[in-house]
């Protein structure tokens, strides 16, 4: 299976990012932060022609779970979902949490909290990227 999920939107970045601040709250998630990488990068004077902003997202009671069954997973946390331009296309994007989780943990009862998680996060990156016609 393909470690990432990404989807290309006809939505210009910043509408994208919009979209993605309400889809998440939406779908039981909260936004914690936001780095701008692409500004980020720009502002050390690296020529970065590219857009990028990763939003850090949250589900308390998951995040939760997966602490109580293994505090060192909090390096892990919080999730990470992006949104990005290459070579004029904007995506949305994720490291798919059932195969990052499944790398660090065997335990049952966080495979289903990660299943969970991709459910959900899948969900949001499927609503910020819909437009009309884009479904």
């Amino acid at each position: 299976m393909n470690p990432f999920f990404q989807l290309d939107t006809s939505r210009p970045f910043e509408e994208a990012c919009a979209a993605l601040q309400i889809s998440v709250p939406a779908h039981g998630f909260g936004v914690l932060a936001v780095h701008d990488l692409g500004a980020t990068l720009r502002s050390k004077g690296i020529a970065f022609p590219e857009q990028c902003r990763v939003f850090e997202v949250c589900n308390p009671q998951q995040a939760a779970q997966v602490l109580a069954a293994n505090m060192a997973l909090n390096m892990a946390l919080p999730y990470r979902i992006s949104v990005y331009t290459q070579n004029g296309t904007t995506r949305i994007g994720m490291i798919r949490p059932e195969a990052m989780l499944s790398a660090l943990s065997s335990d049952p009862e966080l495979a289903e909290v990660a299943r969970q998680v991709e459910a959900s996060t899948m969900a949001i990156i499927r609503a910020s990227a819909a437009v009309a016609g884009d479904l």
